[in-house]
């Protein structure tokens, strides 16, 4: 009997795992390929990322927008409101002090040796100095807002070069007059020549460049304007669009998760459209609000503010005027129509049909108009500056100060009309009296009307100013908003994609 025969059993040798092959530059290759032929846009998981992408990506569009619309009204606010705005507002005064320093000069001479009319010989050098001082101050401002522009820079400089030589006729003229020592009235023919050229050079030179400068400046500030307020409608426009073009996309991932995987909502993507909604509606409200507030400091505020300074620059020359009527018999005709011109661009009215355009005519006619006026624009016949100032006023303020300068307006025209008839009779030092007597009224009454000038340029200033500060205020926080909410709306779109594309692991 044979026994089988036994088996050797080897205890097991333990295997090891093939090591994965290296990989090649040849499989990177096809990846790209693969990834330029589109084949991953054939998977679900592909398609999310497509979508993840775009989404993220157009609210980073929205949110570089509405950041850069922001700048464009940060910057607009900043030339109106701190920088070229009341540079212009201060050379607007550059024309008033220069035809005020004129006026100065042509009461002394008026007054001669009786100081106690008008303001007295002193008081007018010392108002004279003042007013120089601030042409000087003015002219600075001038020079700082022309930069590198030559032709304004030339402009400034040739202001001052006859602002120099209108000095040392000045300076002629009161000494001759002092030497003379004569009673109120007008001086000998030596003074009177040396003050026509002094008040030529003023009135055809240096007063025509000092308005040019105005001109050039208030451009500037007006052509700012217009860039940075269409800036800041362009961009609310773009902000719409954009925004607009984000939101379809987000709905568009979600109505395809919302397909694909069955489900009502995504919280998370629902939260990453209402923030897209509400970083869109509040760029847009935010932008139309800085584009209404640059409107009124433009408009009510900066140019009302250079109306004023021209009408109160105007109607001190106007008012000098008189003194150079009763100054300077020879020249009373062209002194007489000065002042209608300037009167009418203070407060333009038209003539009774038939009428001339006259003083004459002039007078019955503000008459007639300021009658007619009852504070409100509609009821606003007149032009000129005051006219404007008429359609502009928008508060109760601002009304009851234009109220007041067209009462004293009509005062001042109703002390020159008596003026001018008392010289036709005859009565020149009776006119003189009443032109520059403390007691007279005429003094009096100028001073009121500039005063009620004075009230409204302030009032427009603080509309000016609320538009500013409002504008200001508007844009607090917005520099960090765009992006905080650019991250925010993204980190919740990445995670209401994540759990969907984790059912692939």
């Amino acid at each position: 009997m044979t026994t089988p025969a036994t088996e050797t059993r080897h205890p097991a040798v333990p295997t090891k795992r093939p090591e994965p092959p290296a990989k090649r530059p040849e499989a990177r290759v096809s990846r790209l390929v693969t990834f330029a032929r589109g084949r991953w846009l054939r998977t679900v998981p592909g398609r999310i990322r497509l979508l993840t992408a775009l989404a993220i990506a157009a609210v980073a569009v929205v949110a570089a927008v509405v950041g850069g619309a922001v700048e464009n009204a940060r910057d607009g606010v900043r030339t109106i409101g701190r920088d070229a705005g009341p540079s212009v507002v201060a050379t607007g005064d550059l024309y008033f002090a220069l035809s005020d320093m004129d006026a100065q000069v042509a009461d002394i001479l008026l007054i001669g040796r009786e100081h106690s009319l008008g303001i007295g010989r002193q008081g007018s050098l010392q108002r004279y100095e003042q007013r120089r001082a601030e042409a000087g101050q003015a002219a600075i401002k001038a020079a700082q807002l022309a930069g590198s522009d030559y032709r304004r820079q030339q402009n400034v400089r040739e202001i001052l070069d006859g602002l120099g030589r209108y000095e040392r006729l000045v300076g002629e003229a009161l000494t001759l007059a002092a030497q003379d020592g004569l009673p109120a009235g007008p001086p000998r023919d030596a003074v009177i020549e040396v003050y026509r050229q002094a008040t030529d050079l003023m009135k055809l030179e240096v007063l025509p460049k000092a308005y040019n400068v105005t001109l050039d400046s208030g451009a500037i500030v007006r052509q700012s304007y217009e860039d940075e307020r269409g800036a800041v409608l362009n961009g609310r426009n773009w902000v719409l669009v954009t925004g607009v073009a984000a939101l379809l996309v987000l709905l568009g991932l979600q109505l395809w998760l919302a397909r694909g995987f069955r489900r009502l909502v995504n919280p998370a993507l629902a939260l990453a459209t209402i923030a897209t909604v509400v970083l869109v509606a509040a760029g847009a409200m935010m932008l139309s609000a800085q584009a209404g507030h640059l409107k009124r400091a433009k408009v009510d505020g900066f140019d009302s503010l250079l109306a004023l300074s021209r009408a109160r620059a105007l109607s001190h020359s106007a008012f000098a005027d008189e003194s150079r009527f009763l100054l300077d018999p020879k020249r009373a005709d062209t002194y007489e129509q000065i002042y209608l011109d300037k009167a009418l661009s203070v407060l333009y009215v038209d003539p009774d049909p038939g009428r001339p355009v006259n003083l004459e005519s002039y007078y019955p006619a503000v008459e007639r108009d300021l009658n007619a006026y009852r504070g409100t624009p509609r009821t606003a016949q007149f032009l000129g500056f005051l006219g404007e100032q008429a359609r502009r006023t928008r508060t109760t303020a601002q009304t009851g100060a234009l109220g007041r300068a067209l009462r004293d307006y009509r005062a001042v025209l109703r002390n020159d009309q008596r003026i001018r008839q008392m010289v036709q009779k005859g009565d020149r030092a009776g006119a003189i009296r009443l032109r520059m007597g403390r007691d007279s009224g005429a003094i009096r009454d100028f001073d009121a009307f500039d005063a009620a000038l004075v009230e409204l340029a302030g009032e427009h200033r603080r509309a000016f100013d609320r538009a500013i500060t409002g504008a200001e205020g508007g844009l607090d926080g917005w520099q960090a908003v765009p992006l905080g909410s650019a991250v925010g709306i993204a980190v919740l779109v990445l995670a209401g994609v994540r759990p969907r594309l984790a059912e692939f692991r």
